[in-house]
């Protein structure tokens, strides 16, 4: 069990891993929330999918500070879904949403610094940068909920919000969208909030590629012409 557990941690802060992480991101930003449309029971691999992501980060984490962080979200986060899924009178639905957007915070830190270790470029930090772009966009999907959930109308469009994993698909399509500065119009912010949130994830989409291609070829290893 111990040998097992060296090798996932010796794995998960490898760039190899970097390849597997990006398999997770495109299932859960792409995939699952046309299977949740599909089939209301998919929310399971929803829960299932951020369980293992976060189990991911705290275990990638080098330095202890970001480890206790993660495994103390981790348990937070487990706990308050046992919690909602359990026969017991009460539901933290909001809070639960805090704590995934807290996790995926630090997990993207903890993804940022695996990604600029060493000032080594390789195939696998590209593939590392893609990442750190759609955690990003999942940290906005999840934004765009909590304002939703918190005050009426955040989130304007054509679209009928249920209050719970359902959503998943619409908080993730506006994020994206604002990510890319597509903005097809069919959603749009309702309050200041969610104005700001956009224009935030949106200076990001544009900024984002441009920093990390500078800084990935100012720290790629020259070669000398003879």
């Amino acid at each position: 069990m111990n040998n097992f557990i060296s090798k996932s941690k010796k794995y998960w802060k490898s760039d190899a891993s970097f390849i597997t992480l990006l398999v997770m991101l495109l299932f859960t930003v792409f995939f699952l929330p046309v299977l949740i449309e599909k089939q209301e029971d998919s929310t399971n691999f929803l829960n299932v999918m951020f369980i293992m992501l976060f189990i991911i980060g705290m275990i990638s984490a080098r330095e202890r500070v970001y480890f206790i962080i993660a495994a103390t979200l981790v348990v937070i986060h487990v706990v308050l879904r046992i919690i909602r899924f359990s026969d017991i009178p009460y539901e933290f639905y909001f809070e639960e949403r805090v704590v995934i957007l807290l996790n995926l915070m630090v997990f993207t830190v903890i993804n940022f610094r695996l990604l600029f270790r060493d000032n080594e470029v390789n195939r696998y930090r590209v593939i590392g940068a893609i990442n750190i772009y759609l955690l990003v966009a999942l940290m906005g999907s999840f934004g765009f909920e909590l304002i939703n959930l918190s005050s009426e109308n955040a989130v304007l469009g054509d679209i009928i919000f249920v209050g719970n994993d359902h959503d998943f698909g619409n908080y993730i399509y506006f994020s994206l969208v604002s990510v890319t500065t597509v903005g097809f119009g069919d959603i749009l912010p309702g309050n200041i909030s969610t104005k700001m949130l956009s224009v935030f994830l949106s200076a990001f989409g544009i900024l984002y590629p441009a920093v990390v291609i500078a800084k990935l070829v100012s720290t790629a290893p020259t070669r000398v012409r003879n």
